[in-house]
């Protein structure tokens, strides 16, 4: 099994996280089962968020009396230091803990810094030296942000999207923070979904040594995937090597990564399914796609305004209404059987 080290914290776990999103989706009896039994199979870092509805309290239940067995992650969108300290007690108390390990800011627009109008890296001091969080990180979506935040020296952590579809500029960032002494947590190395061999992903993620995935995780068989790579640890050979340069082929470029950051969309479309329709249907062939509600959804489509709301919040900075035009054409055709997606 193999261990990461995370940057200058010095928090050193094994080589798979628990990315605790998607149990705000589950029971609490089933959120709680499966952090405990991802623990037992030797995972020891959790990231959660303030902005995951229950997943901290979930998070809290799983490992109380037993807090100085993991690393806890979380995360505040606060916009200045009142917003922080609320969120960060509020954290604390569903975590059921007195501290966090690594507390970052969240999906950002910018690099904060000292001085700024925020006040928020004023405020990650503060609750670094009272003890109520051990290490300073951040998170971002927009590649130019990462790269700041990478080089700044500022933050302990960068939390950024990264599978086996990350471009050559994106590779270098994960370079630049190994450089930097920045401890990598990788979110979305599954790209959204759209990545369906985790084999070919865990390969891929092995060859960074500063780098720690979160597996997003809502059910026991994703679990167990993740569990068993633990000791069984895929490698880069040369069947892999070809299968992750054709994925490359087929899926590199603009695509909807559906993290949900535009919505809601004024006129109702679902845009965060809607905008990457053609590759969910290649990738899944599935009717589930193409059943009544799928079709309603997609039809919204010719509601479209314009408005740009979208293209403002996409964090990957894409151009969302012609994504959406032509996810729409391409869903029309293989209704009308034009296309196979077989």
């Amino acid at each position: 099994m193999k261990e990461v080290t995370l940057g200058k914290t010095g928090i050193t776990v094994p080589q798979n996280a628990f990315g605790a999103l998607p149990i705000q989706r589950v029971t609490t009896e089933a959120a709680v089962s499966l952090l405990r039994r991802a623990y037992d199979g030797g995972m020891r870092f959790f990231d959660t968020a303030r902005a995951y509805s229950d997943s901290e309290e979930k998070v809290g239940i799983a490992f109380e009396g037993m807090r100085d067995k993991v690393y806890i992650s979380s995360k505040t969108q606060a916009k200045n230091a009142d917003e922080l300290w609320k969120d960060l007690e509020t954290s604390l108390k569903m975590l059921r803990t007195d501290y966090i390990d690594i507390y970052q800011l969240h999906c950002v627009p910018k690099c904060y810094g000292p001085g700024d109008e925020s006040g928020l890296y004023e405020a990650l001091l503060k609750a670094k030296e009272e003890g109520m969080i051990r290490h300073i990180g951040i998170t971002a979506h927009k590649l130019g942000v990462a790269e700041e935040i990478a080089s700044c020296g500022l933050y302990e952590t960068l939390q950024y999207p990264f599978s086996y579809l990350a471009s050559d500029r994106e590779i270098r960032l994960v370079e630049t923070c190994e450089d930097n002494n920045v401890g990598f947590i990788c979110m979305k190395g599954l790209a959204g979904g759209l990545i369906n061999n985790s084999r070919a992903a865990m390969a891929f993620m092995t060859q960074y040594d500063n780098l720690v995935p979160i597996w997003g995780i809502q059910r026991d068989q994703e679990l167990d995937e993740w569990l068993y790579y633990m000791d069984d640890t895929p490698v880069m050979d040369d069947e892999i090597c070809d299968y992750i340069s054709k994925e490359r082929k087929e899926l590199s470029g603009d695509f909807c990564r559906g993290c949900g950051y535009c919505m809601p969309c004024p006129m109702g479309i679902t845009i965060n399914q809607c905008a990457r329709m053609s590759l969910m249907l290649r990738r899944a062939p599935s009717a589930a796609w193409l059943n009544d509600h799928w079709q309603t959804e997609m039809k919204k489509i010719e509601s479209c305004v314009n408005c740009k709301s979208c293209v403002s919040k996409c964090p990957y900075e894409l151009n969302t209404p012609e994504l959406l035009k032509k996810n729409y054409e391409d869903y029309k055709n293989v209704l009308a059987g034009e296309v196979s997606v077989c």
